[in-house]
């Protein structure tokens, strides 16, 4: 039997996150996949799953940073924001706009307020934004607090389509939880009066998690082939991985595993912290945000 964990993913293009939530649930041979946070088919890169009771550990790593490395082409807008949406405006880039383009970049950098992409999987009135755009409904959703922590030109390219002169930007982006990089493209454009998308996105980080980590399709695939385990990183291993570890005494443990709470060590934190019993266990993912800390999530042995 697959064992409790992480599995991280190098999802290829072309693929849904629920694709590959499939795949893994059949490689795995159970159905307890789920993933954190997900990747448009267009888009590569890390891919978090959770196996077993490691999906108790993917609520919380959604709302961890993520870093991406992307391609925004400047002088085209699209439906969607990318490149798989119908270009609606191909005004062109000038020199004017090069010139801005690093105030540009410096003012969608930090907090700021983003309005999602309508083709995002984000509900209205219980039904998915994307799929009202795509049966022909006009939606613009609320603006919302985000934090981009970094968005970094890397390279400008110059290019063209149907003699309109274009700009492909090489970037790398840090942000929280919630933030749409084809949003940041979009508006980079229209800050520039250009008009942008992605033609390009990969997912290289989320929270503690790297591509170093992650594992291709077919490499997995081999595997169950070949009778090898699947790369799954056990409990322990995955929440030390993910999150900042607090190690407890065994009585501690045992309060914890109860439910009940226990003195906090150190000043007030707002991140979950992975908390470790003697022998190395994951005893629970602690909250120590209040004046006493307690389990947000308990896992004692053969827990659900």
């Amino acid at each position: 039997m697959t064992t409790d964990g992480l599995l991280v993913v190098d999802k290829p293009a072309g693929w849904t996150s629920h694709d590959v939530v499939a795949r893994v649930r059949r490689l795995c041979a159970t159905r307890r996949v789920g993933h954190a946070g997900t990747l448009d088919p267009m888009a590569t890169g890390v891919l978090v799953l959770g196996v077993n009771r490691g999906t108790r550990l993917l609520t919380h790593l959604v709302g961890c940073d993520k870093d991406y490395a992307a391609t925004i082409r400047l002088g085209q807008a699209t439906v969607t924001d990318d490149a798989e949406g119908e270009v609606t405006r191909a005004q062109g880039v000038d020199e004017a706009a090069r010139r801005r383009l690093e105030d540009a970049v410096g003012a969608l950098t930090g907090p700021i307020l983003q309005r999602p992409s309508a083709v995002s999987a984000i509900k209205v009135d219980g039904k998915r934004s994307y799929a009202r755009v795509r049966g022909g409904e006009q939606v613009e959703l609320p603006p919302r607090p985000v934090t981009v922590s970094a968005f970094t030109i890397h390279a400008v390219r110059e290019s063209a389509a149907d003699g309109i002169p274009l700009l492909d930007v090489d970037v790398t982006v840090t942000v929280s939880s919630g933030t749409y990089v084809r949003a940041l493209a979009r508006d980079l454009g229209a800050s520039l009066g250009t008009g942008g998308h992605l033609t390009a996105l990969r997912r290289t980080r989320v929270g503690h998690l790297t591509v170093a980590d992650a594992h291709r399709l077919e490499e997995l695939v081999r595997r169950v082939d070949g009778g090898t385990d699947l790369p799954v990183v056990p409990l322990a291993a995955a929440a030390v991985a993910a999150f900042p570890v607090r190690r407890l005494t065994g009585q501690e443990a045992t309060a914890l595993g109860y439910g009940q709470q226990i003195p906090r060590h150190g000043e007030a934190r707002e991140d979950v912290v992975a908390g470790l019993g003697p022998d190395g266990r994951l005893v629970a993912l602690l909250d120590e945000s209040g004046p006493r800390t307690r389990s947000a999530v308990v896992f004692t042995p053969g827990s659900s």
